[in-house]
Protein backbone atom coordinates (compact mmCIF):
# COMPACT_ATOMS: atom_id res chain seq x y z
CA UNK A 1 0.00 0.00 0.00
CA UNK A 2 2.74 2.43 0.47
CA UNK A 3 4.24 1.77 -2.56
CA UNK A 4 0.80 3.21 -4.58
CA UNK A 5 1.09 6.20 -2.14
CA UNK A 6 4.49 7.26 -2.98
CA UNK A 7 3.95 6.34 -6.52
CA UNK A 8 0.53 8.28 -7.07
CA UNK A 9 1.44 10.92 -4.83
CA UNK A 10 4.52 12.02 -6.75
CA UNK A 11 2.79 11.60 -10.25
CA UNK A 12 0.17 13.93 -8.94
CA UNK A 13 3.06 15.81 -7.32
CA UNK A 14 4.19 17.10 -11.06
CA UNK A 15 0.72 17.11 -12.25
CA UNK A 16 0.03 19.81 -9.87
CA UNK A 17 2.83 22.25 -10.89
CA UNK A 18 1.12 23.52 -14.09
CA UNK A 19 -1.74 24.41 -11.77
CA UNK A 20 0.72 26.71 -9.29
CA UNK A 21 2.27 28.49 -11.98
CA UNK A 22 -1.19 29.60 -13.84
CA UNK A 23 -3.28 29.99 -10.34
CA UNK A 24 -0.42 31.78 -8.42
CA UNK A 25 2.03 32.85 -10.23
CA UNK A 26 0.65 34.55 -13.08
CA UNK A 27 -2.15 36.41 -11.64
CA UNK A 28 -0.01 38.29 -8.92
CA UNK A 29 2.62 38.77 -12.44
CA UNK A 30 -0.16 40.23 -14.70
CA UNK A 31 -1.65 42.54 -11.94
CA UNK A 32 1.38 43.98 -11.07
CA UNK A 33 1.75 44.73 -14.37
CA UNK A 34 -1.39 46.27 -14.51
CA UNK A 35 -4.10 44.15 -16.21
CA UNK A 36 -7.34 43.80 -15.32
CA UNK A 37 -9.23 41.33 -13.03
CA UNK A 38 -11.60 40.43 -15.78
CA UNK A 39 -8.46 39.94 -18.48
CA UNK A 40 -6.60 37.93 -15.43
CA UNK A 41 -9.90 36.00 -15.48
CA UNK A 42 -9.86 35.07 -18.73
CA UNK A 43 -6.15 33.49 -18.80
CA UNK A 44 -8.56 29.71 -17.22
CA UNK A 45 -9.00 29.47 -20.93
CA UNK A 46 -5.61 28.08 -20.63
CA UNK A 47 -7.02 25.19 -18.70
CA UNK A 48 -9.59 24.53 -21.22
CA UNK A 49 -7.62 20.97 -22.04
CA UNK A 50 -8.38 19.80 -19.05
CA UNK A 51 -12.16 19.94 -20.39
CA UNK A 52 -11.17 18.16 -23.89
CA UNK A 53 -9.83 15.42 -21.72
CA UNK A 54 -13.11 13.04 -21.86
CA UNK A 55 -12.49 13.01 -25.69
CA UNK A 56 -9.37 11.18 -25.48
CA UNK A 57 -10.21 9.15 -22.36
CA UNK A 58 -11.11 5.94 -24.07
CA UNK A 59 -8.08 5.69 -26.22
CA UNK A 60 -5.74 5.85 -23.16
CA UNK A 61 -8.41 3.73 -21.51
CA UNK A 62 -7.57 0.84 -24.55
CA UNK A 63 -4.62 2.08 -26.49
CA UNK A 64 -0.89 1.47 -25.04
CA UNK A 65 -0.25 0.69 -21.27
CA UNK A 66 -0.80 3.36 -18.46
CA UNK A 67 3.32 3.01 -17.94
CA UNK A 68 3.91 4.38 -21.61
CA UNK A 69 1.57 7.14 -21.44
CA UNK A 70 2.81 8.44 -17.98
CA UNK A 71 6.37 8.42 -19.50
CA UNK A 72 5.27 10.14 -22.38
CA UNK A 73 3.30 12.65 -21.02
CA UNK A 74 5.81 13.52 -18.15
CA UNK A 75 8.95 13.48 -20.58
CA UNK A 76 6.71 16.10 -22.35
CA UNK A 77 6.48 18.36 -19.45
CA UNK A 78 10.27 17.96 -19.26
CA UNK A 79 10.98 19.37 -22.61
CA UNK A 80 8.16 21.47 -22.89
CA UNK A 81 10.34 23.27 -19.24
CA UNK A 82 13.61 22.83 -21.01
CA UNK A 83 12.23 24.85 -24.14
CA UNK A 84 10.75 27.80 -21.74
CA UNK A 85 14.04 28.66 -19.73
CA UNK A 86 15.09 30.43 -23.06
CA UNK A 87 12.40 32.58 -22.75
CA UNK A 88 12.01 36.21 -21.42
CA UNK A 89 8.26 36.61 -19.70
CA UNK A 90 8.28 40.42 -20.43
CA UNK A 91 8.93 40.09 -24.30
CA UNK A 92 7.72 36.93 -25.13
CA UNK A 93 4.41 36.80 -23.41
CA UNK A 94 2.84 34.56 -26.06
CA UNK A 95 5.42 32.07 -25.53
CA UNK A 96 4.79 32.01 -21.70
CA UNK A 97 1.03 31.56 -23.05
CA UNK A 98 2.26 28.56 -25.15
CA UNK A 99 4.02 27.12 -22.72
CA UNK A 100 1.03 26.79 -19.81
CA UNK A 101 -0.89 25.64 -22.67
CA UNK A 102 1.31 22.72 -23.76
CA UNK A 103 2.27 22.00 -19.85
CA UNK A 104 -2.19 22.02 -19.55
CA UNK A 105 -2.38 19.53 -22.55
CA UNK A 106 0.13 17.34 -21.75
CA UNK A 107 -0.80 17.38 -17.84
CA UNK A 108 -4.39 16.47 -18.55
CA UNK A 109 -3.71 13.31 -20.65
CA UNK A 110 -1.14 12.30 -17.76
CA UNK A 111 -4.30 12.60 -15.47
CA UNK A 112 -6.36 10.42 -17.52
CA UNK A 113 -3.86 7.89 -17.25
CA UNK A 114 -2.90 8.14 -13.74
CA UNK A 115 -6.50 7.92 -12.60
CA UNK A 116 -6.96 4.74 -14.63
CA UNK A 117 -4.17 3.64 -12.35
CA UNK A 118 -5.21 4.30 -9.67
CA UNK A 119 -8.99 3.30 -10.16
CA UNK A 120 -7.67 -0.22 -10.74
CA UNK A 121 -4.61 0.05 -8.01
CA UNK A 122 -7.19 1.08 -5.12
CA UNK A 123 -9.72 -1.52 -3.52
CA UNK A 124 -12.07 -0.82 0.07
CA UNK A 125 -12.72 1.96 1.47
CA UNK A 126 -9.62 2.75 3.35
CA UNK A 127 -7.37 2.15 0.31
CA UNK A 128 -9.91 4.78 -1.41
CA UNK A 129 -9.25 7.20 1.73
CA UNK A 130 -5.96 6.84 1.60
CA UNK A 131 -5.14 7.55 -2.44
CA UNK A 132 -7.59 9.92 -2.46
CA UNK A 133 -5.47 11.70 -0.21
CA UNK A 134 -2.54 11.10 -1.91
CA UNK A 135 -3.52 12.32 -4.87
CA UNK A 136 -4.92 15.56 -3.47
CA UNK A 137 -2.12 16.01 -1.22
CA UNK A 138 0.28 15.49 -4.15
CA UNK A 139 -1.41 17.61 -6.29
CA UNK A 140 -1.69 20.94 -3.40
CA UNK A 141 2.27 20.17 -3.13
CA UNK A 142 3.07 20.56 -6.23
CA UNK A 143 0.81 23.82 -6.59
CA UNK A 144 2.65 24.76 -3.27
CA UNK A 145 6.25 24.57 -4.85
CA UNK A 146 5.40 26.09 -8.22
CA UNK A 147 2.94 28.63 -7.31
CA UNK A 148 4.02 29.32 -3.48
CA UNK A 149 8.03 28.69 -3.60
CA UNK A 150 8.84 29.67 -7.04
CA UNK A 151 6.97 32.53 -6.36
CA UNK A 152 8.77 33.74 -3.63
CA UNK A 153 12.29 32.85 -5.14
CA UNK A 154 11.70 34.42 -9.36
CA UNK A 155 13.12 37.58 -8.29
CA UNK A 156 16.28 35.73 -7.00
CA UNK A 157 16.61 32.82 -9.31
CA UNK A 158 14.62 33.99 -12.81
CA UNK A 159 12.85 32.40 -15.39
CA UNK A 160 15.44 30.61 -16.99
CA UNK A 161 16.48 28.78 -14.01
CA UNK A 162 12.82 28.09 -12.81
CA UNK A 163 12.10 26.29 -15.57
CA UNK A 164 15.63 24.26 -15.33
CA UNK A 165 14.71 22.84 -12.41
CA UNK A 166 11.16 22.03 -13.29
CA UNK A 167 13.32 20.42 -16.22
CA UNK A 168 14.57 18.16 -13.84
CA UNK A 169 11.88 17.69 -11.85
CA UNK A 170 10.41 16.32 -14.40
CA UNK A 171 12.74 14.42 -16.16
CA UNK A 172 13.63 12.56 -12.67
CA UNK A 173 10.00 11.59 -12.28
CA UNK A 174 9.54 9.99 -15.76
CA UNK A 175 12.44 7.57 -14.76
CA UNK A 176 10.78 6.58 -11.81
CA UNK A 177 7.78 6.01 -13.62
CA UNK A 178 9.82 3.83 -16.49
CA UNK A 179 11.04 1.60 -13.63
CA UNK A 180 8.44 1.34 -11.09
CA UNK A 181 7.24 -1.70 -9.94
CA UNK A 182 3.92 -0.43 -9.18
CA UNK A 183 2.46 -0.41 -12.44
CA UNK A 184 3.28 -4.43 -12.69
CA UNK A 185 0.45 -5.13 -10.27
CA UNK A 186 -2.07 -7.75 -12.08
CA UNK A 187 -5.29 -5.91 -11.53
CA UNK A 188 -3.96 -2.89 -13.81
CA UNK A 189 -2.48 -5.13 -16.28
CA UNK A 190 -5.51 -7.16 -16.56
CA UNK A 191 -7.66 -4.52 -16.70
CA UNK A 192 -5.84 -3.53 -19.64
CA UNK A 193 -5.45 -6.79 -21.37
CA UNK A 194 -8.97 -6.79 -20.94
CA UNK A 195 -9.85 -3.19 -22.57
CA UNK A 196 -7.25 -4.08 -25.61
CA UNK A 197 -8.49 -7.72 -26.49
CA UNK A 198 -12.05 -6.86 -26.36
CA UNK A 199 -13.16 -6.26 -30.52
CA UNK A 200 -16.47 -5.20 -29.78
CA UNK A 201 -15.78 -2.87 -26.63
CA UNK A 202 -12.84 -1.56 -28.88
CA UNK A 203 -15.14 -0.77 -31.82
CA UNK A 204 -16.87 2.24 -29.11
CA UNK A 205 -14.06 3.91 -30.04
CA UNK A 206 -15.62 4.42 -33.18
CA UNK A 207 -19.03 4.72 -32.01
CA UNK A 208 -18.69 7.25 -28.96
CA UNK A 209 -22.37 7.71 -28.48
CA UNK A 210 -22.01 4.18 -26.81
CA UNK A 211 -19.81 5.15 -24.33
CA UNK A 212 -21.66 8.26 -23.36
CA UNK A 213 -24.62 5.65 -22.53
CA UNK A 214 -22.61 3.49 -20.65
CA UNK A 215 -21.05 6.51 -18.70
CA UNK A 216 -24.43 8.04 -17.55
CA UNK A 217 -25.71 4.70 -16.87
CA UNK A 218 -23.46 3.73 -14.06
CA UNK A 219 -25.50 4.27 -10.62
CA UNK A 220 -25.18 7.12 -8.71
CA UNK A 221 -23.37 9.63 -11.86
CA UNK A 222 -26.43 11.94 -12.60
CA UNK A 223 -25.99 12.95 -9.14
CA UNK A 224 -22.71 13.03 -8.66
CA UNK A 225 -22.47 15.20 -12.16
CA UNK A 226 -24.32 17.99 -10.53
CA UNK A 227 -22.33 18.00 -7.66
CA UNK A 228 -18.94 17.78 -9.22
CA UNK A 229 -20.27 20.74 -11.46
CA UNK A 230 -21.69 23.13 -8.62
CA UNK A 231 -19.35 22.01 -5.43
CA UNK A 232 -16.93 24.75 -6.26
CA UNK A 233 -18.69 27.40 -7.58
CA UNK A 234 -18.64 29.87 -4.43
CA UNK A 235 -15.61 28.93 -2.85
CA UNK A 236 -13.87 29.04 -6.07
CA UNK A 237 -15.07 33.20 -6.61
CA UNK A 238 -13.36 33.74 -3.45
CA UNK A 239 -10.33 31.90 -3.37
CA UNK A 240 -9.69 33.35 -6.89
CA UNK A 241 -10.42 37.28 -6.24
CA UNK A 242 -10.09 37.75 -2.43
CA UNK A 243 -6.00 37.30 -3.05
CA UNK A 244 -6.16 39.87 -5.45
CA UNK A 245 -8.17 42.43 -2.70
CA UNK A 246 -5.34 41.90 -0.83
CA UNK A 247 -2.81 42.72 -3.58
CA UNK A 248 -4.74 45.72 -4.23
CA UNK A 249 -4.55 47.48 -0.09
CA UNK A 250 -2.77 45.11 2.00
CA UNK A 251 -0.07 42.81 0.60
CA UNK A 252 2.78 42.90 -1.46
CA UNK A 253 3.15 40.57 -4.30
CA UNK A 254 6.50 38.26 -2.45
CA UNK A 255 4.07 38.67 0.87
CA UNK A 256 0.93 37.02 -1.15
CA UNK A 257 2.91 34.59 -2.57
CA UNK A 258 4.48 33.45 0.97
CA UNK A 259 1.17 33.38 2.78
CA UNK A 260 -1.50 32.90 0.07
CA UNK A 261 0.78 30.42 -1.92
CA UNK A 262 2.54 28.49 0.82
CA UNK A 263 0.64 28.97 4.13
CA UNK A 264 -2.94 28.82 3.09
CA UNK A 265 -1.90 26.16 0.88
CA UNK A 266 -0.55 24.38 3.95
CA UNK A 267 -3.07 24.45 5.24
CA UNK A 268 -5.44 22.92 2.48
CA UNK A 269 -3.29 20.04 2.34
CA UNK A 270 -3.58 19.36 6.03
CA UNK A 271 -7.55 19.17 5.03
CA UNK A 272 -7.12 17.07 2.45
CA UNK A 273 -4.78 14.56 4.37
CA UNK A 274 -7.32 15.10 7.68
CA UNK A 275 -10.07 13.93 5.07
CA UNK A 276 -8.46 10.46 4.58
CA UNK A 277 -7.89 9.65 7.99
CA UNK A 278 -12.13 10.89 8.55
CA UNK A 279 -13.09 8.49 5.87
CA UNK A 280 -11.63 5.32 7.70
CA UNK A 281 -13.56 6.50 10.63
CA UNK A 282 -16.71 7.83 9.41
CA UNK A 283 -19.00 8.09 6.76
CA UNK A 284 -18.95 10.02 3.80
CA UNK A 285 -22.38 11.65 4.34
CA UNK A 286 -21.63 12.89 7.63
CA UNK A 287 -19.06 14.19 7.13
CA UNK A 288 -20.16 16.59 3.74
CA UNK A 289 -22.66 17.88 5.78
CA UNK A 290 -20.62 19.45 8.60
CA UNK A 291 -17.85 20.44 6.32
CA UNK A 292 -19.83 22.22 4.15
CA UNK A 293 -21.80 24.55 6.64
CA UNK A 294 -18.62 25.18 8.16
CA UNK A 295 -17.26 26.54 4.72
CA UNK A 296 -20.75 28.87 4.01
CA UNK A 297 -19.61 30.07 8.31
CA UNK A 298 -16.09 30.99 6.78
CA UNK A 299 -16.84 32.84 3.77
CA UNK A 300 -19.09 34.82 5.96
CA UNK A 301 -16.11 35.93 8.47
CA UNK A 302 -13.99 36.70 4.91
CA UNK A 303 -16.62 38.52 3.34
CA UNK A 304 -16.97 40.88 6.28
CA UNK A 305 -13.19 41.84 5.78
CA UNK A 306 -13.46 42.91 2.39
CA UNK A 307 -14.83 46.29 4.17
CA UNK A 308 -11.59 47.06 5.66
CA UNK A 309 -9.73 49.09 2.95
CA UNK A 310 -6.89 50.60 5.23
CA UNK A 311 -3.81 48.71 5.82
CA UNK A 312 -2.46 47.70 9.40
CA UNK A 313 -1.37 44.18 10.99
CA UNK A 314 -4.69 43.13 12.46
CA UNK A 315 -6.34 43.52 9.11
CA UNK A 316 -3.48 41.12 7.59
CA UNK A 317 -3.57 38.79 10.27
CA UNK A 318 -7.26 37.92 9.93
CA UNK A 319 -6.71 37.84 6.37
CA UNK A 320 -3.94 35.19 6.58
CA UNK A 321 -6.11 33.56 9.22
CA UNK A 322 -9.76 33.71 6.93
CA UNK A 323 -7.34 32.63 3.67
CA UNK A 324 -5.71 29.47 5.89
CA UNK A 325 -9.27 28.44 7.02
CA UNK A 326 -10.87 28.37 3.20
CA UNK A 327 -8.12 26.76 2.31
CA UNK A 328 -8.19 23.89 5.14
CA UNK A 329 -11.94 23.34 4.56
CA UNK A 330 -11.67 23.38 0.83
CA UNK A 331 -8.57 20.46 0.69
CA UNK A 332 -11.04 18.72 3.36
CA UNK A 333 -13.80 18.74 0.67
CA UNK A 334 -11.40 17.90 -2.55
CA UNK A 335 -10.49 15.10 -0.65
CA UNK A 336 -14.29 13.82 0.17
CA UNK A 337 -15.01 14.80 -3.38
CA UNK A 338 -12.76 12.95 -5.06
CA UNK A 339 -13.24 9.50 -3.60
CA UNK A 340 -17.32 9.89 -4.16
CA UNK A 341 -16.04 10.04 -7.49
CA UNK A 342 -13.89 7.14 -7.19
CA UNK A 343 -16.17 5.43 -5.70
CA UNK A 344 -18.85 5.74 -8.38
CA UNK A 345 -16.56 4.64 -10.92
CA UNK A 346 -15.71 1.45 -9.36
CA UNK A 347 -19.34 0.72 -10.08
CA UNK A 348 -19.06 1.13 -13.90
CA UNK A 349 -17.53 -1.69 -16.06
CA UNK A 350 -13.63 -2.32 -15.86
CA UNK A 351 -13.31 -1.45 -19.40
CA UNK A 352 -14.62 2.22 -18.98
CA UNK A 353 -13.75 3.12 -15.08
CA UNK A 354 -10.61 5.36 -16.28
CA UNK A 355 -12.94 7.06 -19.18
CA UNK A 356 -15.92 7.24 -16.43
CA UNK A 357 -13.52 9.02 -13.69
CA UNK A 358 -11.99 11.12 -16.57
CA UNK A 359 -15.77 11.68 -17.58
CA UNK A 360 -16.44 13.43 -13.67
CA UNK A 361 -12.95 14.76 -13.53
CA UNK A 362 -13.67 16.66 -16.29
CA UNK A 363 -17.13 18.07 -15.60
CA UNK A 364 -15.39 19.07 -11.77
CA UNK A 365 -12.57 21.22 -13.75
CA UNK A 366 -15.71 22.80 -16.22
CA UNK A 367 -17.29 23.88 -13.14
CA UNK A 368 -14.36 25.43 -11.74
CA UNK A 369 -13.05 26.61 -14.84
CA UNK A 370 -15.95 28.92 -15.93
CA UNK A 371 -16.88 30.28 -12.85
CA UNK A 372 -13.42 31.33 -12.22
CA UNK A 373 -12.97 32.74 -15.31
CA UNK A 374 -16.21 34.59 -15.00
CA UNK A 375 -15.94 35.68 -11.38
CA UNK A 376 -13.07 38.50 -12.20
CA UNK A 377 -15.71 40.16 -14.39
CA UNK A 378 -18.31 39.93 -11.99
CA UNK A 379 -16.37 41.75 -9.38
CA UNK A 380 -15.23 44.21 -11.97
CA UNK A 381 -19.11 45.27 -12.73
CA UNK A 382 -20.33 45.08 -9.49
CA UNK A 383 -17.66 45.45 -7.09
CA UNK A 384 -15.65 42.86 -4.36
CA UNK A 385 -18.51 43.29 -1.39
CA UNK A 386 -21.62 42.31 -3.92
CA UNK A 387 -19.74 39.44 -5.57
CA UNK A 388 -18.62 38.23 -2.51
CA UNK A 389 -22.25 37.97 -1.55
CA UNK A 390 -23.02 36.59 -4.61
CA UNK A 391 -20.40 33.63 -3.89
CA UNK A 392 -21.50 33.26 -0.26
CA UNK A 393 -25.17 32.62 -1.61
CA UNK A 394 -23.76 30.11 -4.42
CA UNK A 395 -21.67 28.24 -1.33
CA UNK A 396 -24.73 28.07 1.08
CA UNK A 397 -26.85 26.50 -1.94
CA UNK A 398 -24.06 23.49 -2.48
CA UNK A 399 -24.38 22.86 1.02
CA UNK A 400 -28.07 22.63 0.74
CA UNK A 401 -27.64 20.46 -1.98
CA UNK A 402 -25.36 18.27 -0.39
CA UNK A 403 -27.49 18.10 3.26
CA UNK A 404 -30.49 16.82 1.06
CA UNK A 405 -28.81 14.18 -0.50
CA UNK A 406 -27.14 12.51 2.49
CA UNK A 407 -30.63 11.74 3.82
CA UNK A 408 -32.85 11.24 0.59
CA UNK A 409 -30.19 10.83 -2.32
CA UNK A 410 -26.69 9.43 -3.54
CA UNK A 411 -24.90 10.14 -0.20
CA UNK A 412 -26.93 7.95 2.06
CA UNK A 413 -24.72 5.67 3.72
CA UNK A 414 -26.08 2.54 2.52
CA UNK A 415 -25.07 3.29 -0.65
CA UNK A 416 -21.51 4.19 -0.02
CA UNK A 417 -20.63 1.22 1.40
CA UNK A 418 -17.22 -0.65 1.21
CA UNK A 419 -15.99 -1.89 -2.02
CA UNK A 420 -15.72 -6.15 -1.77
CA UNK A 421 -12.05 -6.82 -2.00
Amino acid sequence: MNDKLVFLGLLYFVQGIPYGLQSSLLPVYLRGAGHSLTRIGFTKILYFPWVLKVLWAPLVDRIGTKRHWLVGTVSGLALTCLSSAALAPEAHIWGVVGTLLAMNTLASVQDIAVDGAAVGLLRGRGELGLGNTAQVVGYKAGSVFAGGGLLAVIDVAGWSWMFMLLTFVYAGVALFVWGGPVLDDETVRGQQADGSRRGGQGADIMRPWRVWRKLLAVPGTPWTVLYVLTYKLGEQGAVTMFPLFLLDHHMTARELGFWNGVIAMGFSICGSSLGGLLLAQFSIGALMRRVFVLRTISMVFQSSLLTVLEPSPLMKGMAVLSMSVQHFLGGLITTLTFTTMMHCSQRAEESIQATHYSFLATLEVLGKLMFSALAGGVVDWFGFQVAFLFFLTLSAGTALHVWTATFTGALREHQLKEQPK
